[in-house]
């Protein structure tokens, strides 16, 4: 089973807002994009399940146009509290591109 940064163009994460973080996963193509799409390896249950926030909280999108898929989730730590350790939000991405995806 392929990886997720093997078959994404692009996996990062980063703030938005000091009290969100976002992850983009973008694609460089579109049947590259619909089949991680239809694998629902990438859901709102996962991200919650990653990063210890209830599902509810997770906000999703799928956006076809734009061959990305994008959550995001609130911050365990507000950036910038004397305790957060990725003031950018810029290497929360890391447990996502290990990823495996069953795509056919």
């Amino acid at each position: 089973m392929p990886k997720l940064w093997e078959l994404a163009k692009l996996v990062r994460a980063k703030n938005a807002g000091p009290f969100t973080l976002t992850f983009d996963i973008l694609f460089a193509d579109a049947a590259t994009y619909e089949q991680v799409k239809r694998s629902r390896a990438l859901s709102p249950a996962l991200f919650a399940q990653i990063y210890g926030v209830p599902e509810e909280q997770v906000q999703f999108f799928e956006h076809d146009r734009a061959l990305a898929i994008k959550a995001s989730i609130p911050r365990p730590i507000a950036s910038g509290d004397p305790e957060d350790t990725d003031v950018f939000g810029g290497q929360q991405h890391a447990p996502l591109v290990e990823l495996e995806i069953p795509v056919t």
